[in-house]
């Protein structure tokens, strides 16, 4: 397996792994996910395995305690404090194989080199039980999160 940067020819299977991993939130649209990859393409890949992408990764420098809602359409971003993980969305075909894992190590790598001392999320449909166990806390926020499902966690990992 392994990570490369996201090219334009592979946005069709970004949405429809987008698709696979989120069935009951409304998918993002293809602007909204490309600002993301405009604003810091060396924090957006795919993940591959042979020649089949496998899962995608959008993160992006931004401002702690004020995740970007969703369907937001961004634009670089010059003071940011924190490495905000957008997403990571992996296909069946990536589970159990560690994926998650090497994901995070090149953000972590990526945060410390620029000096941003964390990351941070909202983790939904229960994915909080994950990133628990990855080191990130739930961490209360003013920002309204009610553009998310319900069970929306604003979650932190300190470097």
């Amino acid at each position: 397996m392994s990570l490369r940067a996201i090219e334009p020819l592979d946005w069709s299977t970004i949405l429809e792994i987008q698709l696979e991993c989120y069935p009951k939130i409304e998918p993002e649209s293809l602007l909204v996910l490309q600002s993301k990859w405009l604003a810091s393409p060396e924090t957006c890949f795919v993940l591959q395995s042979q020649e089949t992408i496998i899962g995608y990764c959008l993160a992006h420098p931004w401002l702690l305690d004020n995740p970007p809602s969703l369907e937001q359409e961004l634009a670089p971003i010059t003071q940011a404090d924190t490495l905000y993980l957008h997403d990571i969305a992996l296909s069946v075909k990536a589970q159990g194989k560690g994926a998650g894992k090497q994901v995070l190590a090149k953000l972590k790598d990526f945060a410390q080199l620029n000096q941003l001392s964390t990351i941070s999320l909202v983790a939904v449909q229960g994915a909080h039980h994950y990133w628990g166990k990855q080191g990130f806390v739930t961490k209360a926020i003013s920002k309204d999160l009610s553009a998310y499902p319900e069970d929306a966690h604003y979650m932190v990992y300190t470097l």
